[in-house]
């Protein structure tokens, strides 16, 4: 919770959801040579089951064709459940897990249509 969000937005990492003028969701995504890296995906819990999330996912995809690499990665925590069942039926594979910065970390990965 200590990244520099300022920095983010101005290099155009930050993509914002809005609903009525008002945001309900954010996704943060680093451009690598080779893959699109989800850094951070948000949604306001009183916005959670309305597809949010899947669209700022959606949307990481298409950045990620756009920019012409054929890979979208992220991780989550091993205790958030919800997203890992999000995450497996929006089409993201499991390639492992391991312990980081004192979590337990579940790192996915979904090949994108070039």
């Amino acid at each position: 919770m200590d990244d520099d969000y300022l920095a983010r937005i101005n290099n155009g990492q930050v993509d914002v959801a809005v609903v009525d003028d008002s945001p309900v969701g954010m996704i943060v995504t680093v451009l690598e040579a080779d893959h699109l890296l989800v850094e951070n995906v948000a949604v306001d819990p009183a916005h959670h089951g309305r597809g949010i999330g899947g669209a700022l996912l959606r949307h990481a995809e298409d950045v990620a064709e756009r920019a012409q690499v054929g890979e979208v990665r992220l991780y989550t925590n091993a205790a958030m459940v919800e997203n890992l069942a999000m995450y497996r039926r929006l089409g993201y594979h499991e390639v492992k897990r391991r312990r980081s910065d004192g979590f337990d970390r579940v790192f996915f990965t979904k090949r994108v249509v070039r």
